[in-house]
């Protein structure tokens, strides 16, 4: 696979909750802090977004979608002035794959969903994002067009299987908007803008083919098309991280996702990722992740591995839409 797909898959969904919400009239609801991410869709009608510790108010209209990666405490209104209402309240009626409506609906709908997840790594897809990522041109509004309505049918429709659509459809969203954020050019520093440059992304794509070879700054860099000097220094500058600290991060990210979802054995896991000695790879595992690679499997994890040095912590879950 390629990289954004391979750690979106060791994310691991687990559970999943879709859904919307309709509101009418005058409206605010304030949601509290939630750790995790959040996808929302506006569907039609428009609406302002205010989030804690952003300057400034975003205005929402039909076909945007935005990304909230820091669990921050927001509000989401008609008027920003007007006292919201707890969301918790708010939904309190709702269930899941339904649509929830407020003074009647009509205004404005927005849709999504939330899953949370077994893996243990969601900060190394959170900490490169910046605290609202707005997708609101119209090609980005075109390329998520077909999601959006497809999932407005069905939480109207109610038809059989309709949960597992929405939620998949939710997860979909997810993927098209951090696809459109890098294409966009939005900025940042993390392994998911190398994917966006031409020469890095093969050097990216190699580590992730291949995690177990034998690679070395030289080998890279010609991957790369690039000068060893200038592959170094252009992707730290972007990842955040030299080629060697990523791919062992990357490795032992591996390593930690098969200790606590098999049953290999050690000595066999560090075989599979390069390592000629398990003494070796427990040096190594124990370094990036904070403890050994048996402590590990036993369910000790006291800090999760990034995939670039400068990114910040967030949470072991991914959530898309408030619920």
């Amino acid at each position: 696979m390629d990289p954004l797909s391979d750690v979106l898959s060791l994310l691991k969904p687990r559970t999943y909750v879709s859904g919307g919400f309709d509101v009418g009239g005058e409206w605010a609801i304030q949601f509290p802090q939630k750790e995790g991410i959040k996808c929302y869709a506006v569907v039609s009608g428009a609406c302002w977004l205010s989030v804690e510790g952003v300057p400034d108010a975003v205005h929402l209209q039909t076909g945007d979608c935005f990304l909230l990666p820091t669990g921050r405490p927001l509000r989401l209104a008609s008027d920003l002035t007007l006292a919201p209402i707890n969301a918790s309240a708010f939904y309190a009626s709702g269930r899941n794959g339904g649509i929830v409506s407020l003074n009647g609906g009509g205004s404005c709908l927005i849709v999504g969903g939330h899953f949370t997840l077994t893996g243990g790594h969601a900060r190394i897809l959170l900490g490169a994002l910046p605290p609202i990522v707005h997708l609101q041109t119209e090609s980005d509004k075109a390329a998520l067009r077909w999601s959006l309505e497809r999932m407005r049918q069905e939480l109207r429709e109610q038809r059989p299987g309709g949960v597992l659509v929405t939620q998949q459809l939710a997860y979909m969203m997810l993927v098209q908007a951090l696809r459109l954020h890098l294409e966009g050019g939005g900025g940042g520093v993390g392994w998911m803008f190398a994917l966006t440059d031409k020469q890095l992304s093969l050097a990216m794509n190699a580590m992730h083919e291949n995690p177990a070879h034998r690679w070395t700054l030289q080998t890279l860099a010609e991957r790369a098309g690039m000068s060893r000097t200038i592959f170094t220094l252009r992707f730290k500058k972007t990842v955040g991280s030299s080629p060697m600290e990523y791919l062992t991060r990357w490795r032992m990210l591996l390593a930690g996702d098969r200790l606590q979802h098999t049953t290999d054995a050690v000595a066999e896991i560090a075989l599979s990722l390069g390592y000629e000695s398990e003494s070796a790879f427990s040096k190594a595992f124990k370094r990036v992740m904070g403890c050994s690679p048996r402590q590990y499997a036993r369910g000790c994890n006291p800090s999760s591995a990034l995939l670039g040095s400068r990114e910040t912590s967030s949470t072991s879950q991914l959530e898309l839409v408030v619920d």
